[in-house]
């Protein structure tokens, strides 16, 4: 089932997720909609928070940026058939030197920004069957997990830019969370009340 996608300005988006137990309702039900809902979007990320649930939980298929040439073959081979669920994670270390990438969110559509994140990462989750996993990623797979990370913290990856360019974007935020905005996927937003 195709879930909508919660718009900035929502106040779940601002939560940080609670840990949940293998005893979670409908925890598989949840995932596979979640999967559903982001292919829908053709998103590679998405989070419990931006299906309006304020839980620690998010996933990831970095599949569709394997079909993206520019980026160099080992990155790319890193990306190729990578699908996981994170569950009650937690980033133990970032390392390296912060990288700028151009980064957008299904939460807020057509903005996209440069962000900087370290480019290593050591992270630790539990997967849909509440294995706990400890492992390293780096690049844009790890970008992508920061990012999903983010949510489950509160944070949208617009309060990782400059001031001035949040200024900048401020009318597009506020149409945003007003329903003022063209998507193509199922949405729901916080000042209009409504789904589309």
């Amino acid at each position: 089932m195709i879930l909508p996608i919660i718009a900035y300005g929502d106040a779940v988006l601002r939560k940080k997720g609670e840990k949940i137990t293998k005893d979670f309702p409908n925890l598989d039900a949840l995932i596979e909609n979640m999967y559903e809902t982001m292919y829908e979007a053709y998103g590679v990320g998405l989070a419990a928070p931006q299906v309006g649930l304020s839980i620690s939980l998010f996933l990831v298929d970095t599949e569709p940026f394997f079909e993206d040439d520019t980026l160099p073959v080992k990155e790319r081979e890193q990306l190729k058939g990578f699908k996981r669920v994170f569950i009650n994670a937690k980033i133990i270390e970032e390392l390296g030197d912060e990288w700028i990438f151009n980064e957008g969110c299904l939460s807020i559509p057509n903005i996209r920004e440069d962000v900087s994140r370290k480019p290593q990462i050591k992270i630790e989750y539990q997967d849909e069957n509440f294995k706990t996993h400890i492992e390293e990623f780096s690049g844009l797979l790890a970008r992508v997990i920061q990012h999903e990370y983010d949510h489950i913290e509160g944070i949208l990856f617009t309060d990782k830019i400059s001031s001035f360019k949040k200024r900048l974007i401020k009318g597009k935020l506020s149409n945003i969370s007003k329903g003022k905005i063209d998507v193509e996927y199922r949405m729901r937003f916080p000042d209009a009340k409504k789904k589309r």
